[in-house]
């Protein structure tokens, strides 16, 4: 797990990791909102904000269109994309030839150009098809809200897109799905950076849950079911009371009195992911809170997780984020004990 765009000190003094959100004719007043609400909130524990945000247009400071009967006056121009630490591109409905052919126009790519290497790409919604259409997602997966994936992969053969998650994190780029996705993605951005703890925090002031579970595929529209059809909410509940314990699917299954198969259908409808992959997520999440909150040996963390072993655990952290435990440990807890 890199620590690159983490708020930095030094010789130099605090500097706050600069956001830069590139706002475009057409865009969604929701979705400008979502990075300056959850960035703007963590601090550390001086007291110092951890991030700045900046919102900048492709021309100079003037007013930028929504879709909404209102237009947003935006004080910076595409120079301010040559500062960030982290360029992030809401949607718009307003994107014409990138939308219809994959192609920037020429003001949109003069001010691309100003972002330097190595700066965090991420985008959400519609905005995946900026980033798509620049070249920075050749070869990479990507997603997108639900009902424009097909029209991503169709325009550009060459990105993996997934329609069925809420966001992917490929390192330097990451994409959102729809709209409230990117509140989803921007969480994930601080707990990437500095930890679950502040990350919590975060989404406890903003009024949402720190972790969605499953991905957008249980929201794609489908046939509403019988009111009296039986959901895999007592399931979920009782697994998460057990964690620490092996946890088969017909015992899942059995808590809600449906046979395997049914109970996998209703589950993957659900929630979007199978419940092997759900319980693997809830391990993941309970290892992290350990790690950083705790003492307890890796041993311990692995078993309470529901891992039983630390080279499992060590498997699935790093398969998940990128890091093994003992790293995770050492770059974190500190800062959750603030």
């Amino acid at each position: 797990m890199s620590t690159e765009h983490r708020a930095t000190s030094g010789a130099q003094g605090f500097r706050p990791h600069r956001v830069v959100v590139l706002a475009l004719d057409g865009l969604l007043p929701f979705e400008l909102g979502i990075p300056h609400r959850i960035f703007g909130r963590p601090k550390d524990a001086g007291g110092r904000h951890l991030y700045e945000v900046v919102t900048c247009s492709i021309r100079p400071p003037g007013p930028v269109e929504t879709d909404a009967d209102f237009a947003i006056q935006v004080e910076h121009g595409p120079e301010a994309l040559a500062t960030a630490d982290t360029v992030l591109v809401p949607a718009s409905y307003e994107l014409g030839p990138v939308f219809e052919e994959g192609v920037l126009t020429e003001g949109l790519a003069a001010a691309l150009a100003h972002i330097r290497p190595g700066t965090r790409l991420a985008s959400i919604c519609t905005g995946v098809y900026v980033l798509a259409a620049a070249g920075f997602l050749d070869g990479r997966p990507a997603t997108t809200h639900w009902a424009d994936a097909d029209r991503l992969q169709w325009l550009f053969p060459r990105i993996k897109v997934d329609p069925d998650v809420l966001f992917i994190d490929d390192g330097d780029v990451l994409t959102s799905a729809g709209v409230a996705a990117g509140i989803d993605l921007c969480l994930h951005m601080v707990r990437r950076d500095h930890g679950s703890a502040i990350a919590n925090d975060v989404a406890r002031r903003t009024v949402v849950p720190p972790h969605r579970d499953g991905g957008q595929a249980q929201y794609i529209e489908r046939p509403v079911p019988d009111p009296q059809t039986a959901t895999t909410t007592g399931a979920r509940a009782w697994a998460l009371g057990r964690l620490h314990e092996p946890i088969q699917l017909r015992d899942m299954a059995g808590q809600e009195a449906m046979s395997v198969r049914t109970f996998t259908r209703r589950f993957r409808e659900e929630v979007g992911i199978s419940p092997g992959q759900w319980l693997t997520q809830q391990r993941v999440e309970r290892a992290r809170h350990l790690l950083e909150s705790s003492d307890l040996s890796i041993d311990q963390v692995a078993r309470d997780a529901g891992f039983g072993t630390a080279q499992s655990m060590r498997q699935h952290l790093q398969a998940a984020l990128g890091v093994t435990p003992t790293g995770y440990r050492r770059t974190f807890r500190a800062e959750s004990r603030r």
